[in-house]
């Protein structure tokens, strides 16, 4: 009986009673796993279910970029081509551009992550090698998580039944939060290898972009009241959407430590593309709901990369 717990194993009992009966009266299927990175408590809701990325994907593209970046075979500044045969419909401006032209990675970046830019993240795979993106994928541990091609454009070889079902990208709940925890925490070296000295300056610049990232309908919906500076900069995410899918994974300072919130819906009903498609208010209610719990505090601004890097060394 719960009256015979420890009050913080009540507390957790209860909190993860009130996400199960939000994610369960989700006309669709939902999988989460959140997670304090300064307490270690975490929140699952079927985290291993592989399911669709959608551009959630985007979130191993940027981290292969930061990888070559620190590698030094690109920069921020190196060029990209904007060709005709990468233009692609869906979400950004780049389909809408004069093609060709010459473009920087940090022109790419930015509108890959930012604006979810299709055009722009196909761009980016030519430059950096979906081969590269996949096997960085495998290194970090990822055994759900891949890469099957460019955005709206045929897949390399013949497609595989998993490419078949899954489209741009797979993964679970689980496994896309560690990504973005090791994107928050700068976690960058390989495990055992020092840090470089450039590593802030990249990870700040991912931070950057991310919180900068348009889609706030679902996660940050009604965490951006708890900031008493009223702006999304204590908010970092990415989001993912298809016509019965919609996902967001983001990243949130707390006064109680980093938390990393990894929401996938799917099979959805309601399939509008509005800022209040009932996947967005589901996600939006798991998170306040986590957060108040977890942080009743409150948001608060980012700490420097040299805090937020020990809550990553712990943990694969």
């Amino acid at each position: 009986m719960a009256c015979g717990l420890p009050l913080h194993a009540q507390a957790s009992s209860a909190l993860q009673a009130k996400v199960d009966a939000i994610a369960t009266a989700h006309h669709g299927k939902v999988a989460l796993f959140a997670e304090n990175l300064k307490t270690g408590q975490t929140l699952s809701f079927h985290a291993n279910t592989p399911v669709k990325t959608a551009s959630v994907i985007k979130l191993t593209i940027l981290y292969e970029a930061l990888e070559q970046m620190r590698e030094g075979k690109v920069t921020l500044k190196t060029p990209v081509v904007l060709t005709k045969a990468n233009q692609v419909p869906g979400s950004g401006v780049l389909q809408f551009f004069n093609a060709p032209q010459t473009l920087t990675l940090q022109d790419a970046l930015a509108m890959m992550i930012i604006q979810s830019d299709n055009t722009a993240t196909n761009v980016v795979i030519d430059k950096l090698g979906m081969a590269k993106i996949n096997a960085r994928i495998h290194k970090l541990g990822l055994k759900n998580t891949y890469l099957f091609g460019k955005v709206f454009l045929p897949s390399p070889g013949r497609q595989t039944p998993l490419a078949k079902k899954f489209g741009l990208g797979e993964t679970t709940p689980r496994e896309m939060a560690s990504v973005m925890r090791k994107l928050i925490t700068c976690q960058l070296a390989s495990p055992g290898h020092p840090a470089a000295p450039g590593d802030a300056s990249l990870c700040n610049y991912a931070l950057h972009i991310l919180a900068s990232q348009a889609s706030r309908n679902g996660i940050p919906r009604y965490l951006v009241a708890l900031d008493t500076g009223g702006k999304n900069a204590d908010i970092v995410n990415k989001t993912g959407a298809l016509n019965a899918v919609r996902n967001d994974v983001a990243a949130i300072s707390t006064k109680n430590g980093i938390v990393i919130l990894s929401f996938f819906t799917y099979d959805n009903q309601d399939q509008s593309w509005t800022a209040d498609n009932a996947s967005y208010i589901t996600m939006a209610k798991m998170a306040k709901a986590i957060v108040n719990a977890w942080s009743p505090q409150g948001l608060e601004k980012w700490p420097p990369v040299t805090e937020r890097e020990k809550y990553g060394k712990a943990r694969p």
